[in-house]
């Protein structure tokens, strides 16, 4: 720097230097392998920060380097010559930093692609869910300039191994959503370009799955969600889609202004076109598992200074769990879990422990009619139509069976008996 009396990269000289009474004044380096520009701007609080000074196209611009003494002088002047060449090529370092801070996000591109592409298509509707539910809670807030090919074929796979039909719609949105991005210059070239289903992952393939927990398993996962680390709402819903026999998409999105009476209706809105409100009643284990949710969502509301929206499962930012957390969740866990690697049909996935419910409903003597209108699953036909009866003490006596089953696996050595609950009035 001019007037110094020491090495430049005696960083004992830079802080010697005397801040302006008022503003801020720059020095530049005079040192003969400073590349041109470089300089050390000092303000009057006393703040030093390495900058480097160019012109392009006759304007006159300042871009920060780094701050002293994070920075050395020598780790400065070294990425300043990088920027300089950069600038002899062609390049405008703060022009590109300004265009990377305003460049759209997922969110913000999707919005402008439904209003100005997707409304004219009949199959809009279906984006749109797919979008909403798959797309934006995991990329929204990523720029799509940054959505890389891996975040592509991590959200696939991960709808894949619970909905491998749906994950190949997915992936032909996403891959027609990044092709319009890719055409108005948002992105330079699709990170979906030539990602067809069968090379993202076998489970795309529309094999029908039929993955049972046997009891081993079933007490694996009992004991080992709670042990192993894994966050305590991704564990209690993992147990709840086990107890309640429910979709995990369901138990997910669980509000607790649907619990009342010890019984969740799940509405008709979150369970798909062809669906009506269902009925689930809530076991002792069930009830006690609501309980522990409340317990914990309320400690992290308190640590993060905010109220609970209602939300039985609900994390960061007043949102509940998603499903691709209670995969990701199970896959991390593996083998703390006792997740074994099936010859057929891989891992479990948390879809499967609701095929497991349904399975020991049969294995207590259930009736198919009813254990089906257990899990919730549409009535078709004449029986569809005309049978509107809820069966709702039907489907009680028949969790309460398949909660005793599973109380018998998962504790052993204790004694289990019957726990019959009766309405105690509204449940949040």
């Amino acid at each position: 720097m001019k007037g110094r009396k020491k090495p430049p990269e005696d960083s004992l000289f830079i802080s010697e230097i005397e801040p302006p009474a008022k503003g801020r004044k720059i020095i530049t380096d005079s040192h003969p392998d400073a590349p041109r520009g470089f300089a050390l701007k000092v303000t009057s609080t006393g703040t030093r920060v390495f900058v480097l000074r160019y012109y392009v196209e006759g304007k006159d611009r300042l871009m920060k380097i780094g701050d002293h003494p994070t920075w050395s002088l020598a780790a400065a002047r070294s990425a300043a010559a990088e920027k300089i060449r950069a600038i002899d090529g062609g390049a405008d370092p703060l022009q590109e930093k300004r265009a990377r801070r305003e460049a759209p996000t997922v969110a913000a591109a999707v919005q402008r692609y439904t209003a100005t592409h997707l409304e004219r298509l009949r199959s809009a509707d279906d984006a749109k869910r797919y979008f909403q539910k798959d797309v934006l809670p995991e990329l929204g807030s990523m720029k799509v300039a940054q959505v890389r090919r891996a975040d592509v074929v991590e959200l696939v796979e991960a709808k894949a191994r619970t909905a491998p039909r749906a994950a190949r719609a997915l992936l032909g949105h996403l891959k027609h959503f990044l092709a319009w991005c890719e055409l108005r210059e948002i992105i330079k070239l699709s990170p979906a370009h030539g990602i067809k289903p069968a090379s993202v992952d076998r489970a795309m393939k529309p094999n029908k799955r039929g993955r049972v927990l046997d009891d081993a398993e079933v007490r694996a996962l009992w004991a080992g969600v709670d042990a192993c680390g894994m966050h305590k709402l991704s564990a209690i819903a993992l147990k709840l889609v086990l107890v309640t026999g429910q979709r995990p998409g369901e138990v997910a999105g669980m509000h607790r202004r649907e619990i009342r009476n010890n019984v969740w209706t799940v509405p008709a809105s979150r369970r798909g076109k062809t669906a009506d409100d269902h009925a689930v009643p809530l076991t002792h284990t069930a009830l006690d598992l609501l309980k522990q949710a409340e317990v914990e969502v309320a400690r992290l509301s308190k640590r993060r200074g905010d109220e609970p929206t209602g939300f039985v499962l609900e994390m960061k930012g007043g949102e509940p769990i998603t499903v691709r957390a209670l995969a990701k969740a199970a896959e991390r866990f593996r083998l703390e879990l006792g997740n074994q690697d099936h010859p057929t049909f891989g891992f479990w996935t948390p879809h499967d422990l609701r095929r497991t419910a349904r399975t020991g409903l049969a294995a207590e003597g259930v009736i198919a009619e009813i254990a089906e209108r257990v899990v919730g699953h549409v009535q078709t036909g004449i029986i569809g139509v005309y049978d509107r009866h809820r069966y709702d003490i039907e489907k009680r006596a028949a969790l309460e069976a398949w909660e005793r089953r599973l109380l018998r696996i998962v504790k052993p050595d204790e004694s289990v008996s019957a726990k019959v609950i009766s309405p105690v009035g509204s449940q949040g």
